[in-house]
């Protein structure tokens, strides 16, 4: 009965298409669902009460479906990344990490059997079931091992006994695995035995190391007690120490000598700095601890169970918490300045128990909310890419886009061979020392090719990307690259939009829930405030501009005036840059043109609280419009009795609070002030050059979490503009100051060669560059975001995708969670289809009209060769205005030449001119062309009543229309050119093609005769 009937489990909510998948059911006793651990994870489910529906397949074509696509044991990598999402978890990760975790003699403990030698892996199990080996012995074997070309060698292996277990469940051509495992190491393993062996072997192996783990984790019998939680002996004078910085901190403070905000700053450092020191120092004990068997550091190091954060608040101290109330500003006082000194284990007082709760509760609410604002986005995305299909192999285009390495300052994040894996290269990718060819044009780059590839000195390669694909509706397969979800090249048909919106809106809900395992904990690290040599070399500057002067302890020094500087560290043989970093304004000079650098020593150092504004010449302070109560306050601080005066916004929007420095026999300098500064200096004073004018405190301390997450991806994917945008220069050139007009400072910038361009700057706003700065386009000119449409305007289509496809990976890096970049890139492409016309020349356009940008190309190409009357003549056939093509004109005009008449005149047609255009998702899907794809997603009467105006027409191409009518979707098997395939034998259709062929030929005698 049961034999070839799978089941359907669901369990909801579905968010990515492994939510349902396919298993052969086993009849049990008992009111509950049985299932397989490892796909545990692809469900999202627990058990502690989830439920889940079981749906029978009946038709053949169902059951034929869910064996072959759906079936638990095909769905083993995870299509949003094409890593395996079927990985052990919690007690099988824990007991494969203790069977693999090997422990050395000590006097009072001896482990049986430690340096014995085997044959074999048969003769190890012999020994382990007489008891004469432990399972933690490093012992010798004779094991199967595979090299870097693939070749097995049989070797003999120092391991651990009870690796030998977990390897005889390993396929034989993946080799020995040697390892201590870990859940990361697992996926890594899973993935490889996916490589070499294929998904049936895979499925074997996972059932495998399911039962072993299990098995293990229970003859371990791995417990916690409080013993095991252990608080650092050092943690008291760490405490101790950190309370006298602080103390000393707010000395200063009452002394006057630094503002409020600098003093919370500092407090907040110190904890963070203290904090971390702890962790660390509280990890290495507990790694020590009964050889590294100290069970919660294997529950944590393993990755079954646990993180660092919750250890160090287990035996560390809570550390600092993040404030109650959301204040108005946002800025300053975010984090509680105080930590919760105490740990778990020795408990909490009142008072920290009062704030703890208040952070898990945080935590609790922030989840009920965004999972709404998750499901939401989902929506949007799907609606938007729904109609993405792979519709041909390749659609001919020479484009692509360049990929590099992800960096951080220079530390690697993603490394190109990861970012290129699985696509398609656009030119040969060939070795710049050997000159072999590693890829040609128009392959697939594999896992052994993106290898090479990170080996050479190549560090960027032009892909075949989604964003460049030329296909008219969908994409094409070598745009796409390879199906993650298969680890080979995509099959036509497949609606990888769908998949794209699944694989970035499931790790979306994912996020929100994920804000309160800690309870509320802020963490802030501090701001790094010095750019230190990651080369040894020689230092060569690039546009620095610098003056002498001294630094707070009166050291002379040089301080850097200008923004656009970079310093390089130069290799000294063969001048080749090494690395360059921004200097950034304000900042003291440690090194000197030409000084040879060691790797690790710093090239400057800048006051991570504050930005500055400096002075650049000697002279004499004015103050220009700095009045008290118009345009500044004095902030008296209440512990110090210190005054120092605050810029504030002024209600009179023609006063401009600037300070300028009166300078002998130069003209004066100008220093315009923002909002929120504090003054350094007072009226009258002389001051050298490089002094601080003002101080504006640095935003910092704010806790980052999805919360700011999410929100943000939102507010990409809709292409909205931020609230403070940065006001951007369109060109290259030099700054200088103009008027003010109506509270906005103008900022005229110069090229070298062409007409300026005049940009308006609110003065409440920061304004980055001075008097003589060089600016490149794109450069922002105020503080703020830039915004999208900005980007689109100056650097073009390219720049654009490339930033939103960047800042929208940053957000879920920030969480951990790796997304492809082919998904978002579907998503982007979608948001760039439409083109805005701004000359509409002969074509049937509109000025200002959106059009797709397909139907755009079409267009233009109609018109390319045709002509436009602009004098009829005498011909009764056409009219002036007219299009018509080179060869009716000709025959137009011989005729009318031979009957005597005056010829036509044309010109030729003029094609039209667009711009590219960025529109927000939800905008996006409005502007589909199916009117029954837009209705059922927003705005349902507008878009029906528009429709029925224009008298639409909905061919059913997406998926969405044709599920609203009821019709199979246009994908998988249901693409519109598989509807009239025949299956039959090959010599049926040649005996049919022949009496076809005979019939015709009768039809035509009988036509003929009549």
């Amino acid at each position: 009965v049961m034999k070839g009937h799978p089941v359907l489990l669901n369990r909801a909510p579905t968010l990515h298409r492994l939510g349902i998948q396919a298993f052969q059911p086993k009849l049990i006793e008992g009111k509950a669902i049985q299932l397989h651990p490892l796909t545990c994870t692809a469900f999202n489910a627990d058990f502690d009460g989830d439920q889940m529906a079981v749906h029978v397949p009946l038709g053949h074509e169902a059951i034929l479906e869910a064996s072959l696509l759906m079936l638990a044991s095909h769905n083993i990598l995870n299509p949003a990344n094409g890593a395996p999402i079927t990985v052990p978890s919690q007690d099988m990760v824990l007991g494969l990490y203790y069977v693999t975790k090997g422990r050395k003699s000590t006097p009072d403990h001896k482990v049986a059997g430690e340096g014995s030698r085997f044959y074999g892996f048969e003769e190890v199990v012999i020994a382990l079931n007489e008891k004469k080996l432990s399972k933690h012995a490093n012992i010798v074997v004779k094991a199967t091992v595979r090299k870097e070309d693939g070749t097995l060698v049989q070797e003999m292996v120092e391991t651990v006994a009870g690796r030998v277990l977990f390897n005889l469940c390993v396929p034989e051509a993946v080799g020995y695995i040697n390892e201590l495992l870990t859940k990361k190491k697992l996926q890594q393993i899973i993935s490889h035995v996916h490589k070499i062996c294929g998904m049936a072997r895979t499925a074997q192996f996972l059932d495998d190391i399911k039962e072993l783990g299990f098995q293990q984790a229970f003859h371990g019998g791995l417990s916690m007690g409080i013993g095991d939680v252990q608080i650092p002996a050092e943690k008291a004078s760490l405490v101790k120490k950190a309370q006298e910085d602080v103390q000393a901190v707010w000395d200063n403070y009452l002394m006057g000598l630094i503002t409020d905000n600098e003093r919370y700053n500092a407090v907040i450092d110190i904890w963070t700095k203290v904090n971390s020191k702890i962790t660390e120092t509280l990890m290495k004990q507990m790694e020590e601890d009964n050889q590294g068997f100290n069970a919660i550091y294997m529950m944590m190091h393993s990755g079954a169970r646990g993180s660092r954060e919750q250890i160090r608040q287990l035996g560390g101290m809570r550390g600092l918490m993040a404030k109650p109330q959301k204040n108005l500003q946002g800025s300053v006082g975010e984090i509680i300045e105080n930590p919760i000194l105490s740990n778990f284990k020795e408990g909490l007082d009142v008072l920290e128990y009062f704030i703890s709760t208040h952070g898990a509760r945080k935590g609790l609410a922030d989840t009920a909310l965004k999972t709404a604002d998750a499901g939401y986005l989902t929506r949007r995305l799907h609606d938007v890419a729904q109609d993405v299909i792979v519709n041909e192999e390749d659609c001919g285009t020479l484009r692509g886009i360049e990929v590099f390495p992800l960096k951080d300052n220079e530390e690697i994040i993603e490394p190109l061979s990861e970012r290129i894996l699985g696509r398609v290269s656009v030119h040969d990718v060939i070795d710049p020392v050997s000159g072999e060819m590693i890829v040609a044009s128009g392959d697939e780059i594999t896992e052994i090719a993106a290898q090479k590839i990170d080996e050479t000195a190549i560090d960027s390669v032009e892909i075949r990307s989604v964003l460049t694909c030329e296909t008219r509706s969908g994409v094409c397969a070598k745009c796409y690259g390879r199906n993650l979800s298969t680890a080979r090249m995509v099959n036509i048909g497949e609606a990888v939009g769908v998949i794209a919106s699944q694989s970035i809106g499931e790790p979306g809900t994912q996020l929100t829930l994920r804000t309160f395992h800690v309870g509320g904990t802020a963490q802030n690290v501090s701001l790094d405030a010095s750019v230190k040599a990651k080369f040894d070399g020689v230092i060569n500057f690039e546009e620095v501009r610098s003056v002498s002067s001294t630094d707070s302890e009166g050291n002379p020094t040089e301080i850097v005036m200008g923004r656009s500087g970079e310093v390089q560290i130069v290799n000294p043989a063969n001048k080749q840059v090494l690395i360059s970093n921004n200097v950034p304004y304000g900042s003291f000079l440690r090194v000197k043109e030409g000084q040879t650098i060691k790797k690790g020593e710093e090239i400057c150092v800048w006051d991570p609280y504050n930005a500055v504004i400096l002075s650049e010449a000697e002279g004499k302070v004015e103050f220009e419009a700095i009045e008290e109560n118009n345009t500044y306050k004095e902030e008296a601080d209440e512990q110090t009795g210190m005054r120092e005066k605050v810029i504030i916004e002024s209600k009179d929007k023609t006063k401009n609070p600037s300070v300028l420095v009166v300078a002998k026999g130069k003209e004066n300098l100008v220093y315009n002030v923002p909002v929120g500064a504090r003054l350094a200096i007072d009226e009258g004073d002389k001051i050298k050059a490089g002094q601080i004018i003002a101080k504006i405190p640095r935003a910092a301390g704010k806790t980052r979490d999805i919360t700011g997450g999410l929100p943000r991806v939102t507010e990409l994917f809709e292409a909205r503009n931020p609230s403070n945008p940065a006001v951007v220069s369109e060109i290259d050139g030099v700054i200088s100051y103009g008027v003010i007009k109506r509270g906005n400072r103008e900022i005229i910038v110069t090229p070298k060669e062409g007409t300026e361009r005049r940009y308006l700057v609110p003065l409440t706003r920061f304004i980055l560059v001075q008097n003589n700065d060089f600016v490149r386009a794109g450069m922002p000119l105020s503080d703020g975001a830039i915004t999208p449409s900005d980007i689109l305007k100056i650097k073009g289509p390219t720049a654009v995708q490339e930033y939103l496809v960047n800042e929208i990976q940053d957000v879920y890096r920030l969480q951990g969670v790796k997304i492809n970049d082919k998904h978002i890139e579907c998503i982007v492409r979608q948001m760039m289809q439409k083109v805005e016309i701004l000359e509409p020349g002969d074509t049937q356009f509109l000025q200002g009209q959106n059009v797709d940008r397909f139907v755009f190309r079409l267009e233009n190409d109609t018109i390319l060769d045709k002509k436009v009357i602009t004098d009829a003549g005498e011909s009764d056939k056409y009219k002036a205005g007219m299009i018509l093509s080179a060869r009716a004109l000709r025959d137009e005009n011989s005729s009318l030449k031979r009957r005597d008449l005056k010829l036509m005149k044309v010109r030729d047609a003029q094609a039209a001119v667009s711009s590219s255009n960025l529109q927000g998702i939800t905008q996006a899907s409005l502007g589909t062309d199916s009117f029954i794809s837009a209705a059922s997603f927003q705005e349902t009467t507008k878009v029906l009543s528009e429709a029925s105006i224009r008298a639409k027409q909905d061919t059913l191409d997406g998926l969405k229309e044709n599920v609203i009518v009821g019709h199979l979707i246009p994908a998988g098997t249901g693409v519109r050119r598989y509807l009239n395939i025949l299956v039959n034998s090959s010599d049926e259709l040649k005996t049919l093609e022949k009496a076809t062929a005979t019939e015709v030929e009768e039809v035509k005698e009988t036509a003929a005769s009549n």
